[in-house]
């Protein structure tokens, strides 16, 4: 029987998600990947989750583009061709994080977006979701493109300092788990990390299936 895969997308670039990713890959002591990296001058996504996760395996991106930019115009700057068709999964020994690229409508192509690939793939979605201003409107029109296209949601995961409120009408409106909370961490290190999502989380919460 295959391992469990999650893909981890998001409502926008830049809200935590591949923090998230790193603490769901430690506590299901699983493996992580993510397929295509645009910009390597700072620390990669993967070598985040390398440094916050260091005991679980980091599997090579597919495509590792220089400029920090949507992959299709990264991929366009260096002369390079994404194949979204060439995305397939890894089979894995462990449960399998995949992280995606800034939101879901993020472009690999001209012609293609993250969302095409994930609609493929079917394998449940965990939206991540920060609780700043404007996460209502993203994150339910984020939900209503996975539900359009029939991709398994198996929650939200919020990051950020708490709003209930938010939180709350965002699952209700959206018909979806909610999985937790990410606080923000001043000391963010592994052990402080694994602390937190063990605080935040119920791990059984990521083996019981989409809605």
């Amino acid at each position: 029987m295959n391992n469990p895969v999650f893909i981890v997308s998001g409502t926008d670039t830049s809200i935590g998600k591949t923090i998230f990713s790193a603490a769901l890959t430690q506590a299901l002591q699983g493996s992580y990947w993510k397929p295509v990296q645009s910009g390597l001058e700072e620390e990669t996504d993967s070598e985040t989750v390398r440094r916050l996760a260091p005991d679980c395996p980091v599997l090579p991106e597919q495509w590792r583009l220089q400029l920090p930019a949507s992959p299709h115009l990264s991929a366009q700057a260096e002369g390079v061709k994404i194949d979204p068709a060439a995305l397939t999964i890894p089979y894995c020994d462990h449960p399998l994080v995949v992280e995606g690229a800034g939101g879901l409508m993020v472009p690999l192509t001209r012609m293609q977006t993250y969302l095409e690939v994930f609609a493929r793939w079917q394998r449940p979605v965990i939206l991540c979701a920060r609780t700043q201003l404007g996460t209502i409107n993203h994150s339910l029109l984020s939900l209503e493109a996975l539900r359009n296209r029939n991709i398994p949601v198996l929650g939200v995961a919020f990051i950020g300092h708490a709003h209930e409120d938010s939180e709350g009408i965002i699952c209700e409106l959206g018909k979806v788990r909610r999985l937790g909370r990410l606080p923000v961490l001043v000391d963010l290190n592994p052990r402080t990390l694994a602390q937190a999502f063990a605080e935040n989380f119920n791990l059984h919460d990521f083996t019981g299936g989409a809605r």
